[in-house]
């Protein structure tokens, strides 16, 4: 079983990137990303601050707006609308979850389609399903660059993503397609979950049950992508697949974690980038 390494992907690619960034710089265009971030949930603040160390060590200008959680919901959108007409700013995002009293569908469709580097707003979802993507979420693109890296063709591939959320599970779908797999979305309601996962060439897992994919979900030397981010009954960090279970069924996997985590964050900045060469371009 090959190991698909997010994070040696990841590091092998920042030197592009950087470059990327230099290039820029000479034409007096620095990338600029900001993050606004509402109260002190910690595992949006470790999100935050991944995102803040990756895109400070390639050049990137970053931003980050922290709000208390009792901002108001008028305040955070004026926020977003000066991050919106703001030049340097070539892509920015909305950490969530916001709290309660914040109308969540309201903040995204505030957001710039052109500036949505999460790729949230109804237009970008939109743009994305008619194969003419302005943004593309980072989870589902960072796959994409992994895949990519490891020279997996999807062309004609049988795809199976469980998870049907729009982060992870919609999105992937919609850029698998574009790349002629053949896509069976399933969710918690689907009935024959094994029978179904067990014929996938490429099995893409998002559900956030801690080991829940086991060798008898896995077909003969599939390609399995294990995005969870959970823990285990000792607290130790594991993902939705059990990976001792699997690995000796699966041709390639990803560990969790080092495996789609740092991707996530590599598609973000690269698309930051991309922005930004595009203004500079005029």
């Amino acid at each position: 079983m090959k190991l698909l390494e997010g994070k040696k992907v990841a590091a092998a690619l920042d030197e592009t990137m950087a470059q990327r960034v230099s290039d820029l710089k000479k034409k007096g265009v620095t990338p600029g990303l900001a993050v606004i971030l509402v109260g002190d949930n910690s595992a949006s603040a470790v999100y935050v601050r991944n995102k803040k160390r990756r895109a400070e060590k390639l050049g990137i200008n970053f931003q980050l707006i922290h709000f208390e959680d009792t901002v108001s919901e008028q305040e955070l959108l004026e926020k977003i609308d000066e991050l919106n007409n703001d030049q340097t700013v070539d892509g920015f995002i909305v950490q969530l979850p916001v709290p309660d009293h914040i109308d969540e569908d309201k903040v995204i469709e505030a957001i710039d389609p052109h500036k949505d580097v999460d790729g949230f707003t109804p237009i970008s979802v939109g743009n994305l399903w008619i194969g003419t993507p302005l943004t593309k979420p980072a989870t589902a693109s960072g796959i994409l660059m992994m895949l990519d890296h490891y020279d997996v063709d999807l062309d004609g591939k049988n795809v199976v993503i469980v998870g049907r959320s729009n982060i992870v599970g919609k999105p992937t779908a919609a850029l698998m397609l574009d790349r002629n797999a053949t896509v069976t979305i399933t969710h918690s309601h689907t009935k024959n979950l094994k029978e179904i996962t067990s014929k996938a060439d490429v099995l893409v897992v998002a559900i956030g049950k801690a080991k829940f994919i086991t060798q008898d979900y896995v077909k003969d030397q599939a390609i399995v992508i294990d995005v969870g981010m959970d823990r285990d009954e000792n607290g130790k960090l594991c993902g939705d697949v059990d990976f001792e279970d699997v690995k000796n069924k699966a041709a390639m996997m990803t560990p969790v974690p080092g495996g789609v985590g740092p991707m996530t964050i590599t598609a973000l900045v690269d698309q930051v980038i991309e922005l930004a060469e595009g203004r500079a371009n005029g």
